[in-house]
């Protein structure tokens, strides 16, 4: 049976470095213990997503047991077997390959293996300011979440603004 969670590991988890220390601390309320507390705090910020992997893996492994008993009552049928894997946001940003750089446009599309479950159309980032930008990521974040379960971008794939599919593009008028 596993062990219960502690709720004041849990509570501090969700602090920075420095306020755990202060708080749990000397000068707090002395339970915090550098060789231990590191670990703990990374275990239940973690939590959430290894037990979402833990799942998935239990339920690809249940569903190629049952793929396989099928396989063997039935030797002269081919079976495709396919992993289960989680969707995923793919983030694809227009821009040149330079550090200062303006952001062009911004894409996104949502895949669960080779098949595409969505995408969403691409914006012209021209005139945002960043924190435009970030804003209208959390947005469509918060969407995905809701519908897919996706919590974060998959890292970004970088394309050059020639190549942006935004019809019309000033870039393409040049």
């Amino acid at each position: 049976m596993p062990r219960s969670l502690n709720l004041k590991c849990l509570e501090c988890s969700r602090l920075t470095i420095e306020q755990a220390i202060e708080q749990h601390g000397e000068s707090g309320d002395g339970c915090w213990n550098p060789d231990v507390c590191h670990r703990r705090r990374s275990h239940y910020r973690n939590r959430p997503d290894v037990n979402a992997k833990r799942r998935g893996q239990r339920a690809a492994e249940q569903q190629l047991k049952q793929l396989t008993q099928l396989a063997q009552l039935a030797t002269t049928d081919q079976v495709d077997i396919v992993p289960k894997t989680p969707p995923v946001a793919l983030l694809y940003l227009y821009r040149e390959d330079r550090p200062n750089a303006h952001l062009h446009a911004i894409a996104i599309s949502v895949w669960q293996g080779d098949q595409k479950l969505a995408s969403i159309l691409p914006k012209h980032c021209m005139g945002m300011a960043n924190r435009y930008v970030r804003q209208y990521l959390l947005e469509v974040l918060a969407t995905l979440e809701e519908k897919y379960g996706i919590r974060e971008f998959e890292p970004e794939i970088l394309m050059h603004p020639r190549e942006c599919p935004i019809d019309p593009c000033p870039l393409r008028g040049l």
